[in-house]
């Protein structure tokens, strides 16, 4: 699964409930603020190797000038011990020089528990030159119940990555979904969402069709939604199924046709190098050939030829080297 991606759509779509969430020490006033993702195809050129493409810039600017704008980069990060302060640092400063801006706010959300790194200082015996801190959500470590109400749909979004008991999963999930049908009202944004719910709430057979059952006479009254999501999982089915066998198929025919086409390349060679000897030690021996004569050996295979050739050594006309 492409954690990184999933949370860079999450975020770009929505950018504001994800820096509430994310980062509450710095959101207090996003209301009336624009938030404008950066164009990361334009900042990688100018990054250069330590530029990472799934981290988001978020360029956030109040509209009345009474705030300077802000930086928030937001990164997921799956698996702490992978995580690296000083690389996170180094790309702060690379963007901050780059945007000419000291205003920029780290934030990094860590999709599993582990131990990490919260600050990095640099300096000597007696004083500290470099101060890094970012502020971060380790989703684990939530407890999904405190969030089981949020307004906030990111917050709702992310219920299956915070903690709870086991025997709460079907009630995570509920609520999840539950949380995105109240607070998005577009179809196919629901549409979309309800597959990262699924992806990490990760029901299984059993799990999921007591959910249905639980539901069943709810969802049978949630006309649009549930028939869109049936209509998109058939669409997506019969696309994914089509892909699928369209790039199997090419894959296959491909390959079969290189196979093929290898082994009759084989073949024609064997034959034209055949067909081109006993052709010159026929001539020395019996004379120019008729056109029946080349009529046979051009039509002849490879093995065939072979034969006639060895028939060749003794034969004492060309009905010697044809016989059946």
């Amino acid at each position: 699964m492409d954690h990184d991606q999933n949370f860079k759509n999450l975020i770009l779509d929505y950018p504001r409930e994800s820096l509430t969430f994310f980062a509450p020490a710095e959101s207090a006033s996003l209301a009336t603020a624009e938030i404008t993702p950066i164009r990361q195809e334009q900042l990688q050129a100018r990054l250069g190797e330590r530029f990472r493409e799934l981290d988001v810039p978020l360029l956030v600017e109040w509209p009345d000038g009474r705030r300077e704008a802000l930086l928030f980069v937001v990164e997921e990060e799956t698996n702490p011990a992978r995580f690296s302060v000083h690389r996170l640092g180094h790309y702060c400063l690379d963007l901050s020089q780059l945007m000419e801006t000291d205003r920029v706010v780290p934030i990094v959300i860590f999709l599993h528990s582990g131990e990490y790194a919260q600050e990095l200082h640099l300096g000597g015996d007696h004083q500290t030159y470099l101060s890094f801190r970012y502020l971060f959500c380790d989703l684990a470590k939530l407890e999904a119940l405190d969030y089981f109400s949020s307004a906030n749909i990111v917050a709702r979004l992310n219920l299956p990555n915070m903690r709870y008991d086991n025997d709460q999963k079907l009630v995570v999930y509920d609520r999840a979904v539950t949380g995105l049908e109240q607070l998005e009202s577009n179809l196919e944004r629901q549409a979309k969402y309800i597959g990262f719910i699924d992806a990490y709430a990760d029901l299984d057979d059993d799990e999921t069709e007591a959910y249905r059952q639980s539901r069943a006479e709810e969802v049978s009254k949630m006309g649009g939604l549930s028939q869109l999501w049936k209509k998109e999982g058939i669409e997506e089915g019969l696309e994914k199924g089509l892909e699928e066998g369209l790039e199997r198929g090419l894959e296959r025919g491909l390959e079969r046709g290189l196979e093929e086409g290898l082994e009759r390349g084989r073949q024609e060679g064997l034959q034209a190098g055949e067909c081109r000897v006993l052709l010159r030690l026929m001539t020395l021996k019996f004379g120019e050939p008729s056109d029946e004569v080349m009529r046979r050996l051009n039509a002849a295979d490879a093995e065939t030829l072979l034969q006639w050739g060895e028939r060749l050594l003794s034969a004492d006309s060309l009905d010697d080297i044809f016989k059946a």
